[in-house]
């Protein structure tokens, strides 16, 4: 019955198996917690920073609504269901994900490059394990809020042209082949951890490799249907500037509450985070009015989002007058890589890679240059920065090149993009069978 319903939805016929075999496991990882390891010696639970944290994971996770939102009302009326979709979609498969085999990939081991099996299926996190000093449940939860808006990010690329099957199965061989590895290498220490590269809150872990994913499959599936002439205007500029607002709200404990403390560290990263898209956001509204000489809300709220990624991996070491010159260099870079698109010849329909690719090697970047600390090892400005450089370049390629394979291989075999027929109609109607709106 499994299977016959996965071929429906044209996911390969080994779907199934796989998902009957994590079944059959379950049960052992389950009655394995009775066996678990205490949490080691000198782990001490911080009340203050454990209620801190529970709040700033519920503020990352209320971003996923925001970028629905925010890229909802961007799209045509036609396809303004299925954009939403899938952000929540991200949320049901990657909470599956993140708890069966992606925790345990990102944060285990010692490879330099890829994480271990040790916590498969949460295998040896109790009420008494500890990450520092928050419970481990705790950690597990607000790392996975990250893991699940990471791949939502993409979907801004290819909106309103991919099936959701091929979206599903995307987003999961993404996050285990891309997300989990280079969450390691930076934050799990791994090889960039051991060099001095410095990310606060995700300026390579999270924007930079969504970005660049989304343009690779991009170059995959190809552009949307329609020529010079077809209109493809924002069907409600209204939800996307509500979107943003709730993606800067969510972003103050995306950034705030990745030191895992609640410190000064935490509230200067709170500072800034309100700082530098204030910047961007009216450097933003700036470039336009001399450009177009228009301000336009889409251009306030993609500043606004620009500056919140320009931020994000340096929100821990940099001050408050760095936040703001970092907001006001990533506006004209980002808006000058949106212009270039359609130069260059990609549909980035929602401008994911320019705002997310793009603003986040730009802010890893600028880490190097405005961080007030630098890193362990690090004993010159210069080569703090070379160091992001080399984060910047390494994620980049890395994601890049997996990401083209994964989208080949699923546009290949079960399809990524959807018919023309479909495309053209709609795929509210054609996959959802319903409508964003019934006027």
């Amino acid at each position: 019955m499994i299977e016959k319903f996965l071929k429906k939805v044209g996911i390969a016929k080994i779907s199934s198996r796989i998902f009957l075999l994590l079944i059959l496991m379950a049960p052992g990882f389950l009655f394995a917690q009775d066996a678990a390891a205490p949490a080691e010696a000198g782990d001490a639970l911080d009340k203050a920073d454990t209620a801190w944290m529970i709040v700033a994971s519920s503020f990352v996770f209320f971003m996923i609504p925001g970028l629905a939102l925010f890229y909802g009302g961007i799209v045509r009326s036609k396809n303004v269901l299925s954009t939403m979709m899938h952000s929540f979609v991200a949320i049901l498969v990657l909470t599956l994900q993140w708890t069966i085999i992606g925790y345990s990939f990102a944060t285990t081991g010692d490879n330099p490059f890829f994480g271990g099996f040790d916590k498969l299926f949460l295998n040896g996190v109790t009420i008494d394990s500890m990450q520092g000093s928050i419970p481990e449940f705790v950690f597990f939860v607000f790392q996975g809020t990250f893991a699940l808006i990471t791949p939502a990010l993409i979907s801004g690329a290819v909106a309103e042209r991919v099936k959701l099957s091929g979206y599903i199965v995307f987003i999961l061989l993404w996050s285990t082949l891309v997300y989990d590895p280079v969450w390691h290498w930076v934050w799990g220490g791994g090889w960039l951890a051991a060099d001095g590269a410095i990310d606060f809150a995700g300026g390579t872990v999270v924007h930079l490799i969504s970005g660049i994913a989304g343009l690779a499959a991009v170059l995959v599936i190809g552009k949307r249907k329609g020529d010079a002439n077809t209109i493809m205007k924002p069907n409600n500029l209204t939800y996307t500037l509500i979107g943003s607002g709730l993606l800067w709200f969510g972003w103050f404990g995306f950034n705030a509450g990745s030191g895992l403390a609640s410190d000064g560290t935490a509230g200067r990263a709170l500072a800034v985070t309100l700082i530098a898209p204030a910047a961007a956001g009216s450097a933003w509204m700036l470039l336009e009015w001399l450009h177009t000489k228009k301000a336009t809300a889409l251009g306030a709220a993609s500043g606004i989002v620009a500056g919140l990624v320009v931020i994000t991996p340096a929100a821990g070491t940099t001050e408050p007058m760095g936040a703001i010159i970092m907001g006001l260099i990533v506006s004209p870079v980002c808006y000058g890589a949106i212009l270039m698109k359609n130069k260059l010849g990609y549909d980035d329909s929602l401008d994911a890679f320019g705002i997310h690719g793009v603003g986040g090697a730009l802010g890893a970047i600028l880490t190097g240059v405005f961080a007030v600390e630098l890193a362990e090892g690090i004993t010159s400005r210069g080569a703090q920065v070379w160091v992001q450089t080399v984060s910047v370049l390494a994620t980049g390629a890395y994601s890049f090149g997996v990401s083209y394979i994964i989208a080949f291989v699923i546009e290949k075999t079960i399809g990524l993009r959807i018919s023309e027929e479909k495309e053209i109609a709609g795929l509210d109607s054609e996959i959802h069978g319903e409508s964003g709106y019934s006027i």
